[in-house]
């Protein structure tokens, strides 16, 4: 959730996030505890929902093949974000490096 002065993004989960979090049966309220082992649950819950869509896709490039939970939220204050909200690659890979080489090295589809 971003902090309403500096829109910068926060550990803090919306409210309606912790409340579906809740829902699964998870007391995470950060994304720290998704990302820790509190949050077996949501990431089960987000896995269905990926498979769900999946499901419904027509072809393979629709599918969601690999993904991951990142520590915070893209923004202009991150570096991640221009000015007008357009991605920075080239920083996004540097800034995740290893998120991104854990997701291509692991052997399972």
């Amino acid at each position: 959730m971003p902090d309403p002065d500096t829109q910068e993004p926060t550990d803090e989960l919306a409210p309606n996030v912790i409340k579906w979090c809740q829902s699964l049966g998870s007391d995470a309220t950060t994304v720290t505890d998704i990302l820790g082992s509190g949050g077996s649950a949501v990431i089960d819950a987000i896995e269905k929902g990926i498979s769900e869509a999946n499901s419904k896709a027509i072809s393979r490039a629709q599918l969601v093949q690999k993904w991951t939970i990142l520590p915070s939220d893209f923004s202009v204050a991150g570096g991640e974000l221009g000015p007008t909200l357009k991605l920075k690659r080239l920083v996004i890979c540097r800034k995740y490096a290893k998120a991104i080489e854990t997701l291509y090295s692991s052997t399972t589809d």
